[in-house]
């Protein structure tokens, strides 16, 4: 009697290990770039704010948060979409269709720049553009107003992050094609070049 030969995906079914192998050249990438943007956003808010008012200082504030959405969106939008459904875009040569295809067949690089490394930088920023806020607000006053302020404008922020996350999500997920697609035509107008066989 002929034996068996086990399938194919039994037997990467049977060793999960291979599957889950860790990319180190990609983390080492991700973490030198999570460095240098998060060192570049934290120069560009104190300087911003060491000679800013108030209005100024608030503005800046709500730039990050939106920042931080925004790459939130194109995240989810990119783990969402899939590259067949630009591929006749592309075959017509349409601007931004290969950009659009290489962003859904990189998806887990791409969100994981534009949620762990953008997204997570902007709340830090976020939060400490934040307590300058509230440092410029409270001088002079009480502990009791202090304390009440800071709550305040802590509370303020995550309700801004999070409810705008949330909406942000929803169209991510919904308008995932329309969403690559426009930031694969931004690309295509950008001198970055992609490695369009990855």
């Amino acid at each position: 009697m002929e034996e068996k030969k086990p399938k194919r995906g039994a037997k990467q079914a049977a060793n999960p290990g291979r599957a889950s192998r860790v990319n180190w050249r990609w983390v080492g990438s991700i973490t030198v770039l999570s460095c240098l943007t998060s060192a570049s956003m934290s120069y560009i808010s104190s300087e911003a704010l060491n000679n800013a008012g108030n209005i100024v200082a608030v503005i800046l504030l709500l730039v990050f948060i939106a920042i931080g959405i925004l790459f939130d969106l194109i995240g989810i939008a990119a783990a969402s979409a899939t590259e067949k459904e630009f591929h006749s875009m592309a075959a017509k040569k349409v601007a931004g269709a290969k950009e659009a295809v290489w962003l859904s067949r990189n998806a887990n690089k791409v969100s994981s720049i534009c949620n762990d490394v953008v997204g997570d930088i902007s709340g830090i920023i976020s939060g400490a553009t934040g307590a300058i806020i509230v440092a410029h607000l409270t001088q002079g006053m009480g502990v009791f107003a202090t304390t009440l302020i800071s709550l305040t404008v802590t509370g303020l922020i995550a309700a801004l992050t999070i409810g705008g996350k949330a909406v942000g999500k929803g169209f991510g997920l919904g308008y995932s094609v329309q969403i690559v697609f426009a930031v694969g035509r931004l690309l295509a107008l950008l001198p970055i070049r992609l490695d369009k066989n990855r």
